[in-house]
């Protein structure tokens, strides 16, 4: 993989992450897997409530764009009390800027420490093995089961090297609602 920031990019961003395949693996192992993953200190997440009866719903948005279309997993994963919700979203058109929103339910087990170790994590998922998706996507918090992390993901992005996926515009917010992706100005 060459991992690199392009100028490729929705109306109203002048830049995104691009994922472009180098070496081709037309058959993950079922260990296989890659992903692109944001990690979040539990510090900066105690607005969540995350463990209490007043654990709040939270939606991510996103812009994406790949020359392959189907079906991608995406994965809330909780280090702290080892826990995780999933969700898929379909890439509809080849070479096409489309905005992804999914709402995740809040998690009233397991509060995250108030700490600045990594706490959560968001995974898009590009490569995954059938160690991965053989299971029951967890549309709720549940305890974490390898077997469930990605189920659902039927694209592998790795079965060429013409495969390229961009990602920009992203946003994780309280509540059940996307809102406007807020620039910041100079």
């Amino acid at each position: 993989w060459t991992i690199s920031q392009s100028t490729e990019a929705p109306a109203g961003f002048g830049h995104s992450l691009k994922w472009d395949c180098t070496t081709a693996d037309a058959s993950p192992a079922a260990n296989d897997f890659n992903y692109i993953s944001q990690r979040f200190e539990g510090q900066n997440l105690q607005h969540l409530a995350k463990g209490t009866s007043s654990a709040v719903k939270t939606t991510l948005s996103f812009h994406v764009k790949s020359n392959k279309t189907g079906t991608f997993a995406v994965l809330l994963t909780d280090n702290d009390n080892t826990r995780q919700v999933g969700a898929t979203y379909t890439i509809n058109a080849a070479d096409t800027w489309e905005k992804k929103t999914i709402t995740f339910p809040g998690d009233t087990s397991g509060a995250l420490d108030n700490d600045n170790n990594q706490s959560l994590n968001v995974l898009w998922w590009m490569v995954v093995g059938s160690g991965r998706t053989s299971g029951t996507l967890p549309t709720t918090w549940t305890n974490t089961v390898t077997a469930n992390a990605a189920v659902g993901h039927n694209v592998n992005m790795a079965d060429s090297t013409d495969n390229e996926f961009y990602i920009t515009g992203i946003q994780w917010e309280v509540g059940n609602t996307a809102t406007d992706f807020e620039q910041m100005t100079p």
